[in-house]
């Protein structure tokens, strides 16, 4: 399965669109956002995606209840950090990365992913650590989002 990988859209509705159409032209099963929505309205570009989304919350997003409100039906938030199993893999998701070095070193995981930092990164080890960058652009000026092959433990960054 390819899981769509999505941080700090930061409501950059433009790149968001373009990052929706290519996890939909890759055929994720799956997207997870490391937190950073900012505005409910992004949910409307959201809403598009052909698969589920799980994400966290981000240190920008305000309006919580807003947000899960409007990914009510298609995708669940939560606060902090969210764990989850896909395909045997145990996967750990946080908006910081104080948290995910923190998760990493546990050990209990596969896969840890964060955000916040607006850097890109994919450290190849065990854990699995993917920062897929930021969507938004706003910061780096450089969009990016990452696509995880979770049966070869596999990621890869994607420039928007």
């Amino acid at each position: 399965m390819l899981i769509g990988v999505i941080s700090d859209t930061h409501d950059n509705m433009h790149t968001l669109k373009k990052a929706v159409d290519l996890f939909n032209e890759r055929g994720v099963g799956l997207v997870l956002h490391a937190g950073d929505y900012i505005a409910p309205f992004t949910a409307r570009e959201f809403r598009r995606l052909q698969c589920k989304l799980v994400g966290v919350f981000g240190n920008n997003d305000g309006e919580k209840f807003g947000l899960v409100k409007q990914f009510e039906g298609f995708g669940k938030l939560y606060e902090g950090i969210h764990q989850l199993e896909i395909e045997g893999k145990m996967l750990a998701i946080t908006h910081y990365p104080e948290i995910a070095e923190t998760l990493a070193s546990r050990g209990s995981y596969d896969v840890v992913i964060y955000g916040h930092t607006h850097r890109a990164e994919i450290r190849e080890s065990h854990p699995l650590v993917i920062n897929p960058g930021e969507c938004g652009g706003w910061l780096e000026g450089k969009s990016t989002i990452a696509i995880l092959d979770i049966v070869t433990m596999r990621a890869q960054l994607v420039d928007l």
